[in-house]
């Protein structure tokens, strides 16, 4: 019988040949801990599916799903404030076998204009669909011809979370799907991945260099603005997830992207900087911002400072340890998944904290966890549920803190707590 919780060290995750399947939810059951279940549902907390497909502007979404994925949806739609926006087909067990709730979809799409008068209806259905085999583009485009509203597909898949297109990459793609390329603006660029507008120094440091229109789908409020994203010289993605939809532009509108990854290693986004600006042929001025960030992190000292790390907070944990590993700090647990865009960041941490446990949170072993009691501080709204006792900085609100700005946020709240 297992009594104590799965973890590896990140020396034996760096020297695995592939991921333990522990730290794949697809190979085993999920316990859903209080820590959990704010994210580990394509449907959860935040900006799940639904909430990220509402991003699009002037839309409405129709989730189409058994009833119990619609009354999750009820109650975070009323916390998070877009229940005006959602509305419901609920599928009965009939319907689960033969498929009638398909027909019912144009129907659903007249009422809800009766009520509203949206721009673009996003359909969503969930793993019961993908089940039944559902051709949801082939019926978002016959909805779109009989009701004369525009009709995006979108899929609400926990079950395909380790695919190929994990649910938060394909909503990533759904978002983006209507934009076309009328004309190029050699000065205007998209800002990709997030899905609430990023906390930065980025923006200025682009128009400083010429760039005079940083686009961000979230800044959007109509969607005339939005179609106007179609016209960028190029993308930056931001975030990893953002990847499949930069490619799909690029194969469909020879829209070309760069990837400008978070960091919180100064040095990294020193250099990340003045290798795109080489990139594009121009200079970013980014010496004072460079300057400051490093005197706000000599300024505070985290040597031998003994921090735990989750995954649910605004940074990659992997990447986040390395950089306050760097400074001194004792990196002592993380609390993580494994994906194979982790590795290059276990590899580097190895070097300077491989003794550090690397839990995956959704393992049924993790009812056995008891928290050490030696722990300075945590980072993560997950790891201050498994420390609820100690001083903790979530870090995970919604507009989302980006390059030395978002050093010098963190730098800020960690101050406040030593």
């Amino acid at each position: 019988m297992i009594t104590q919780p799965y973890f590896q060290t990140i020396e034996q995750l760096s020297y695995a040949k592939k991921i333990p399947s522990e730290y794949i939810p697809a190979c085993h059951l999920i316990y859903s801990s209080p820590a959990t279940l704010s994210y580990n549902s394509p449907g959860a907390l935040g900006f799940g599916v639904k909430r990220a497909g509402l991003v699009i502007p002037e839309s409405v979404m129709l989730l189409i799903s058994p009833a119990s994925c619609g009354r999750n949806s009820t109650i975070l739609s009323a916390q998070e404030g877009y229940a005006k926006r959602m509305f419901y087909l609920l599928m009965s067990e009939t319907d689960l076998v033969t498929g009638r709730h398909l027909k019912k979809i144009p129907q659903a799409i007249e009422e809800i204009l009766e009520v509203c008068d949206p721009k673009v209806v996003v359909l969503c259905i969930t793993c019961v669909d993908a089940l039944l085999a559902t051709d949801l583009e082939h019926i978002a485009k016959q909805c779109q011809e009989k009701t004369g509203v525009i009709v995006v597909p979108s899929y609400m898949y926990a079950l395909e979370r380790e695919g190929r297109k994990p649910p938060m990459m394909a909503i990533r793609q759904t978002i983006y799907s209507l934009l076309k390329r009328d004309r190029i603006d050699p000065r205007m660029v998209n800002l990709m991945g997030f899905f609430s507008p990023i906390d930065s120094e980025l923006i200025d440091l682009l128009q400083a260099a010429g760039l005079h229109t940083i686009n961000q789908v979230s800044t959007m409020k109509t969607l005339e603005a939005y179609y106007t994203m179609g016209q960028a010289n190029f993308n930056l993605v931001l975030d990893p997830e953002s990847i499949y939809a930069a490619e799909d532009l690029k194969k469909r509108l020879g829209m070309p992207y760069i990837e400008l990854p978070r960091l919180y290693d100064v040095e990294r986004v020193h250099r990340l900087y003045h290798l795109f600006g080489q990139a594009i042929g121009v200079s970013l001025p980014d010496e004072s911002y460079y300057v400051e960030t490093k005197e706000m992190i000599h300024r505070i000292d985290l040597t031998n400072k003994k921090i735990c790390i989750g995954e649910m907070c605004n940074a990659n944990p992997f990447e986040l340890a390395c950089a306050l590993s760097q400074q001194g700090a004792i990196i002592c647990e993380i609390f993580a998944n494994v994906t194979d865009y982790d590795k290059p960041w276990i590899q580097r941490l190895e070097k300077t904290s491989s003794d550090t446990k690397v839990y995956t949170g959704i393992s049924p072993t993790m009812i056995h966890y008891e928290p050490r009691e030696d722990i300075d501080f945590v980072i993560g709204k997950d790891a201050s549920d498994y420390y609820p006792e100690v001083p903790a900085i979530l870090w995970n609100a919604e507009n989302q803190p980006y390059g030395y700005k978002g050093i010098q946020g963190l730098y800020v709240e960690m101050e406040a707590i030593l």
